[in-house]
Parts: C-alpha cells; structure tokens; sequence
C-alpha cells in the first residue's frame, strides 16, 4: 500500500477511535475515503485530511486536488453530508467512550470487514422479521404484491362508483315537467373529483312552474362545495315558502351572512311557466344566460340593472330580465368555467353565441355537453363548468295541434 494511503487509513481510524466512533461506520468511512484518495496518491496529489469533534459529532474532510463528480460521490459506501466538488465532509455519530483500532492495517481492515458484515447480518435478520411480522399481521401480503396492479385497478374502480354516488347526490337529474324539455352537463377542473363551488338545482313548484337554481361559490375543494350546497338549500327552502322570486338573492344573503359570513357566489335563478313559456331570471353577479331561438338566432339575456349574489355588498336582484320561450326556443344557463377556458370572458361568450346558432336543433339531451366539447378545444383556465340547458317543446313534440 501507498504511504500516503496507508496514513489517510491510519488518520482516520485515529480520529474514530478518539471520538468512539463505531466500527461499522469506521468501515464505511474509511473506504469510502480510500476509493477516492488511491487514484489521487497513484497520481502524486496532495491530500488533506481534517478532523474535527463537536456536540457529538465527527467531522472529517477531505481535501482533494481534483473535483469528484455526483456520480462517484452517490456511488460511495458512506455519502458525504457537505462540500464543494473538490471537498467532501462526513459527519458520524460519536460513542459514549474511545474506540481505538488495531495499528496494523491488515488487522483493522479485517475488523472493520466483520462490522461490515454484522451490520449486513443484523439488517438481513431485521428484514426477516419484518416480513414476518407483516405475514402475521397480513396474511395475503405477499400476493399483494403479485396483484397489485389489479388491487389498484380495483381501488380506481371503487372511487369512481363513490364519485358517481357523491355527484348524484350532489347535482340532481333533471324533474320531469310536461312542455319543458331539461338537460345537464357537469365537466370539473379534475375528473378524479367531484367536489367544486359549482351547483345547481332545479324543482317543480306547486303551482307547476320550474324553478332553477345556478350556484358558483367563491374557492375550490369541498369547502366550496359546502357554500354552494348552503345556497342551493336556502334558496329552495325560501321559494318553497312562498316567497317572492325577485326577492330570493337577497333574503338567502341576508339569512346566511351570520351563518357563513366568509360565503361568496353568483346565483342565476330562473322561474318557468311550462304552459305559458313565461320566464323570469334573477341573476346575482353571474354571467348571463343564453336564449337560442328555433330559427338558430342567439342572444345573451343581459339585465340592465346588475344584481349581486350572496356575500357581494348590496347582494340582490333588484330588476329581473322576462322573456317568453317560444316552441322549441332553449334558454342554458351556465357557469363561467364555460366561456373563460381562454381567458377572456368577451370572446367565450362570442364563441358561445356562435357555437349554440350552430347547434340550435341539436337535440337537447346532447346540447349542454356538445357545447363543452367545442368550448373546451382549447384550455388556457380550467375551471368547474355546470351548464344546464331548457327547452319548451315544440308543437309536435308536446301533442298540440300546430293548427
């Protein structure tokens, strides 16, 4: 061996002997610095080896003239904790008292390969008693691993069964009411979820009209999801009692602000009457809905005078747009996922307009998710899309005499 190798070896020891340093780790430094400093010392390279002992801890470095790449420093028995390219420092654990090594080399060596391999030993016994341990507790843990591939496809599976249960139970199928034809599309920001602040809900009141409920809570994740159910509720509860449509927003706001006081959402609410084709929309700070006639023409139903929804200052819609469907004429309502996907508000709607006067006779259980697809070919801003499409039936359809 190389004088100067031999005194790195010796050194080093030396230093772990001092600070008790363990056998097992001694090993691991020891070669660890030797696979580095043999080319060096082949070379005729000067190296520096420094020794430091503080709260418990060794510090050694090693001072090479030549950078040592990641590569070979990942490949080392015992990485480096610190150091430039050239410089590397380990820092061990030090023992409670000296643990000098054997002078001779051969002899140290030797010692330091038995704590090697009692350290391999020890690991080898510790893994089999963890796998034991777990074949008590797990019975099938080995064939786990064998099927795992399937057990996950498995698990998708379950989760999709519960997200479908969870969005049913969230967004209600369309209610039948003769002379109104319904249909729905809900795409969210993730597929794996159906959690969102967008939601809706639709009823048939006493009197026979539908009442819809268009809800776009502020945030994301299940605490949205809450505030938009929260609205949904109140506001079905507030018409079931009777009280006036115009008014809805602004006692729904009114009853939640000491409830939820952190609570914000537009709300679009529309009021239906089957046989008449009279429609009325309150619309609180939401975007506004759609009317595609019969002869494909489109128009956005503006208010002129803009509501705010539930926790806007001033919330309430104190002037409603009327309209009167005609046969086959389709108001969709939607939420703003629909006409942002590119970041501009303006030219979604335009492209909204355009994509409806298209599909004007496009059947209506199929619209709101043909409108999706073409609004969604490009995708700047995800966001939850809720898009709820009405349409009065037409002469044929609902058994009138066109004559």
């Amino acid at each position: 061996m190389h004088p100067g190798l031999a005194r790195i070896r010796r050194d080093l020891r030396t230093a772990c002997g001092d600070a008790g340093v363990p056998a097992g780790d001694r090993a691991r430094l020891v070669l660890a610095a030797t696979v580095l400093a043999e080319p060096a010392v082949e070379a005729g390279q000067e190296i520096l080896v420094e020794t430091t002992t503080a709260e418990r801890r060794l510090a050694v470095t090693l001072r090479l003239a030549a950078p040592v790449g990641q590569a070979r420093r990942n490949s080392l028995p015992l990485l480096p904790d610190a150091g430039d390219d050239a410089t590397l420092t380990w820092h061990l654990a030090t023992g409670p008292a000296p643990h000098p090594a054997p002078a001779d080399d051969d002899a140290a060596t030797r010692e330091e390969m038995l704590a090697l391999i009692a350290r391999a030993d020890a690991l080898t016994q510790e893994q089999r008693e963890l796998k034991h341990e777990l074949a008590e507790t797990n019975s099938g843990v080995l064939a786990m691993y064998v099927e795992l591939e399937e057990r996950d496809e498995q698990l998708r599976r379950a989760h999709a069964i519960i997200f479908r249960e969870l969005e049913d139970a969230l967004r209600p199928p369309p209610p039948a009411v003769p002379g109104l034809e319904l249909a729905v599309q809900y795409s969210p920001t993730d597929p794996d979820s159906p959690t969102g602040g967008d939601l809706y809900d639709w009823f048939v009141l006493p009197d026979g009209h539908l009442h819809v409920t268009l809800v776009d809570a502020v945030g994301h994740g299940v605490t949205s999801t809450r505030h938009a159910l929260t609205v949904t509720h109140a506001i079905r509860t507030l018409a079931l009692e009777g009280h006036p449509f115009a008014d809805l927003v602004a006692r729904a706001a009114d009853t939640l602000a000491a409830i939820e006081p952190g609570l914000m959402a537009t709300v679009l609410l529309a009021r239906i009457d089957p046989v008449t084709g009279n429609m009325a929309l309150a619309n609180g700070s939401h975007p506004p809905p759609m009317l595609v006639t019969t002869t494909g023409d489109t128009r956005l139903l503006h208010s002129p005078v803009i509501g705010r929804g539930v926790g806007f200052p001033d919330p309430g819609t104190p002037l409603l747009v009327h309209h009167t469907l005609g046969p086959g004429d389709t108001v969709v309502l939607y939420t703003d996922g629909l006409v942002e996907s590119r970041r501009d508000l303006d030219e979604g709607q335009a492209r909204l307009l355009a994509h409806a006067a298209a599909h004007a006779r496009h059947p209506i259980a199929a619209l709101p998710a043909e409108l999706v697809t073409r609004m969604h070919d490009v995708v700047l801003h995800a966001d939850d899309t809720v898009v709820l499409a009405l349409r009065r039936a037409s002469a044929k359809t609902d058994g009138t005499d066109p004559s």
